[in-house]
């Protein structure tokens, strides 16, 4: 699948070659969805977060509701297949158009390409589909080999639950992760209190009831005169200082747990290796791990059959990308030449997403982008 010869459309200028790539999309069974520019902008803001809010590009009507220009595609091919009357059934889509969202020292508008999977059953077939459809365009387009990175979101996923971690470290490594925090950052106590020493009350409230707990931190802001701080209610900031207590005694999780998730996040490498790895510590560990890695073997099973050389993929345990709904298989492929490890193909199984836009049960889905700037950019010499 990979090339290093020149591309059939070298010659081409960009608007061109963008087509190029989502002819091949189209070709390979991938209808195109054109959702609209404008998007309700709260669709975004409660999935990413008030933080997305500086980067992206808002607007609003006569009514007061809030509207964006597009900053990705996921979410509007997503909400496209919800409102056709198939919803629920097996749907392939691909598309290609202007995306904005600030970028620093980039352009706020720029294309993107890509496809997306519904309602398949077979996820693991699914997912292989998607990756090398989404790779041969982007390499037969641009011309260019690019390295590929493989993880796995659901696997973390389970190797969390089976270890049976306290709510407040569950939160807290998921955070970590999804910001490609190591674990040594994500267990480091740094002080997050702006100087301000608070290990009295941290002492006192550690192990103690819950419920109590809560109660006297909430009495001893209510004698202060506090009823809110930076927009936190007392039941809020309460609820911080349990989180601190927890975190501060390393409450519920041993040195044998932290041991074995840094022996799982430090798994990476060839994929057929990482595999026997990754059994071995299931085996060790006592962790029930089975159903998700026959998925995994599955996966690369079909990546095979599909013609891919599985032995230019490299897994990482700790590889994650920045977006929580992300529940499996996970990619990113690069330019080995360029200056940085920007992604110019990612994507991913995202099977819990439709039901947070509105369906009433989860729909497997699986999907990729392909950033045009980035595979269309020169390589480095």
């Amino acid at each position: 699948m990979s090339r290093t010869g020149a591309s059939p459309v070298e010659g081409l200028e960009e608007t061109g070659r963008r087509e190029a790539v989502l002819a091949h999309l189209v070709a390979a069974g991938f209808a195109r969805a054109e959702p609209p520019i404008l998007q309700p902008a709260a669709v975004f803001l409660d999935l990413a977060g008030e933080d997305i809010r500086g980067r992206i590009y808002l607007t609003s009507d006569a009514s007061g509701a809030e509207y964006c220009l597009r900053p990705e595609y996921t979410i509007p091919v997503c909400r496209h297949y919800l409102a056709a009357p198939n919803k629920g059934s097996p749907a392939s889509y691909s598309y290609l158009g202007p995306v904005f969202r600030y970028r620093a020292g980039a352009p706020a508008e720029f294309h993107q390409a890509g496809l997306e999977v519904f309602g398949r059953p077979d996820r693991e077939a699914a997912d292989a589909e998607v990756m090398t459809i989404a790779l041969e365009a982007a390499e037969q387009v641009g011309g260019r080999p690019l390295s590929v990175r493989i993880g796995d979101a659901g696997l973390f996923a389970r190797v969390l639950d089976r270890l049976e971690l306290p709510p407040v470290w569950l939160r807290r490594i998921r955070r970590g992760h999804a910001l490609g925090q190591p674990l040594a950052a994500i267990f480091e106590r740094e002080d997050q209190n702006g100087g301000t020493d608070h290990s009295g009350v941290l002492a006192a409230l550690a192990g103690a009831d819950r419920e109590g707990a809560r109660a006297l931190v909430q009495d001893l802001l209510s004698i202060a005169g506090i009823s809110s701080v930076g927009g936190r209610s007392a039941n809020e900031i309460a609820e911080r200082f349990l989180e601190q207590a927890a975190v501060k005694s390393e409450a519920g999780f041993s040195a044998e747990k932290r041991e074995i998730l840094e022996r799982f996040l430090a798994i990476s490498g060839d994929p057929d290796a990482c595999s026997e790895k990754l059994r071995a510590l299931a085996a060790s560990a006592g962790l029930d791990l089975s159903a998700v890695l026959d998925g995994y073997d599955a996966r690369l099973n079909f990546l095979a059959a599909r013609g891919l050389d599985i032995s230019r993929l490299v897994f990482s345990a700790s590889f994650a990308r920045n977006l929580d709904y992300y529940t499996g298989f996970v990619f990113e492929a690069f330019d080995p030449q360029g200056d940085d490890r920007r992604p110019v193909v990612g994507g991913g199984r995202y099977d819990r997403l439709m039901r947070t836009l509105g369906a009433s049960e989860d729909i497997p889905a699986v999907g990729a982008a392909i950033w045009c700037d980035r595979l269309f950019a020169a390589p480095a010499e």
